[in-house]
């Protein structure tokens, strides 16, 4: 048995935890009012008419969509180990063996991909996922194990400790039944509705609707195995004798029904077949079906038109799918962040992050137009937009750049107006500097206001407000 990573911790049995936690109790929500029964009306259960279970709601189209959906958008997205600078900047650890080696390859069977993929499926088909660590001799976790969630039993101590139970699991090394302290298992959850340690799948809310979808095409398919007609009933316009009728509903079933459908029926007497099914026009099945589709979407947050069952509101897919991400899929990234900083117990300086590159990548004319603004704008470096582009930088292009005219607010306030002498150079009215300056008003020189031009207005204003600027400094 392969667990050397629990030997600093509680005592471990295939039976239990025992010592200063105390006794172990299951954490269930069954004992709640709501319990785990899932009804689609009042009364359901005690009729034997129940929601399917989660193995078979994955048959139903649109559960098997969403729940592939998020999962491979997620897993597509590449783990990152970052690290925060002094300036608050956080920018990506290329090198380090304490904690890169489990990212790149989190254990012996799963690649990245595959192991995130298991992640989130877990998480949206039973409402938690656990994940197993495993430690060397220095206590760093060297490998994670998405533990089948059926085989693990969350518990709770006397004095609140938490550990979990766990069955046994061959291909994550788990080759004994034991119990382990919290310490030692990655758990995220969804929603926890009635007990904290207990995620709830959005399966359990959209249950009914996808049972629906299932008979729904159930039916369709047996009415079609059925040539498209539907079960009936012969009539008679006379008074027929028992005997009569079991004779003729035998003889039509042998050779009417099953392989003998699509024979040609001789009917005498005045019988008359009428069929009893509903047609599927006057049930509406069409609109029942998509209906359902309709809320299991709902259930996940996933828009429609990701699933092929509507047609995009936008035009612009990067506006889709920013909306897609943080309708859908913001929360469980960052859950799974945070889930990995607490389970690989980085420093405060470090922390993992899901590379969304992958998720939100723009088209190329929308990227263009964004990296041309931006260096534009002087905040971003030529080299930094070709890096976005997976280029290699040129000489001279880490530095960013602003045209020369731009001046910032505090220059510009700090501006002096040049003087008026003219025997100053350029000044005001000297050699070279254009028209004179108007005379004074009341000047015996000076021309009446009401005859003077708008341009002799105009630089009486500017050598006024010059000489008071001069004055001043």
């Amino acid at each position: 048995m392969k667990v050397p990573w629990f030997r600093s911790k509680a005592a471990v049995s295939a039976l239990g935890v025992t010592g200063s936690a105390g006794a172990l109790v299951p954490a269930s929500s069954s004992s709640t009012f709501m319990g785990f029964i899932r009804e689609s009306f009042a009364g359901a259960w005690q009729r034997n008419v129940v929601v399917d279970n989660d193995r078979n709601l994955l048959a139903f189209s649109a559960v098997y969509a969403c729940v592939t959906l998020i999962s491979n958008d997620i897993s597509k997205l590449r783990l990152k180990l970052m690290e925060q600078n002094d300036n608050g900047i956080w920018t990506e650890v290329l090198n380090s063996p304490a904690f890169l080696p489990v990212l790149r390859k989190p254990n012996h069977y799963q690649n990245r991909i595959q192991f995130l993929c298991s992640w989130i499926m877990s998480k949206l088909i039973h409402g938690n996922a656990y994940v197993l660590k495993q430690r060397d001799a220095r206590q760093v976790v060297t490998a994670l194990y998405v533990l089948d969630p059926r085989l693990v039993v969350p518990m709770v101590a006397l004095d609140g400790s938490v550990f979990y139970q766990l069955s046994v699991d061959r291909i994550s090394e788990l080759e004994l039944a034991a119990t382990v302290p919290a310490s030692e298992i990655i758990h995220d959850r969804m929603p926890a509705l009635w007990h904290p340690l207990i995620g709830v799948s959005p399966i359990y809310a959209c249950g009914s609707s996808a049972t629906q979808g299932i008979r729904i095409q159930a039916n369709s398919a047996a009415f079609f195995e059925n040539m498209s007609r539907p079960s009936g009933v012969l009539t008679a316009p006379g008074v027929i004798q028992d005997a009569t009728a079991e004779r003729l509903k035998k003889a039509f079933e042998e050779n009417f029904s099953g392989t003998g459908i699509g024979k040609l029926a001789v009917l005498g007497d005045g019988l008359k077949y009428e069929a009893m099914t509903i047609p599927a026009a006057d049930a509406q099945l069409i609109e029942q079906l998509k209906w359902t589709v309709e809320d299991v979407a709902r259930c996940f947050h996933v828009p429609l038109h990701m699933i092929g069952s509507a047609n995009p509101t936008f035009a612009n897919i990067g506006t889709l799918n920013q909306a897609y991400y943080t309708q859908t899929l913001q929360t469980l990234i960052e859950s799974l962040e945070i889930a990995m900083d607490e389970g690989l117990a980085l420093p405060p300086y470090y922390g993992i992050e899901l590379d969304l590159d992958a998720l939100l990548r723009m088209d190329m004319a929308s990227r263009f137009a964004t990296w041309g603004s931006a260096i534009g704008a002087g905040w971003m470096s030529p080299n930094e937009a070709r890096g976005k582009e997976n280029m290699e930088p040129v000489k001279g292009g880490q530095t960013p750049y602003l045209q020369q005219q731009n001046w910032s607010l505090e220059q510009l306030d700090k501006r002096t107006m040049p003087p008026t002498d003219p025997g100053i150079p350029g000044a005001v009215g000297a050699p070279g500097q254009g028209p004179p300056p108007a005379p004074a008003p009341g000047d015996s020189s000076a021309q009446d206001s009401e005859q003077a031009t708008p341009e002799q207005l105009a630089i009486a204003l500017i050598s006024k407000f010059a000489e008071a600027a001069y004055a001043e400094n």
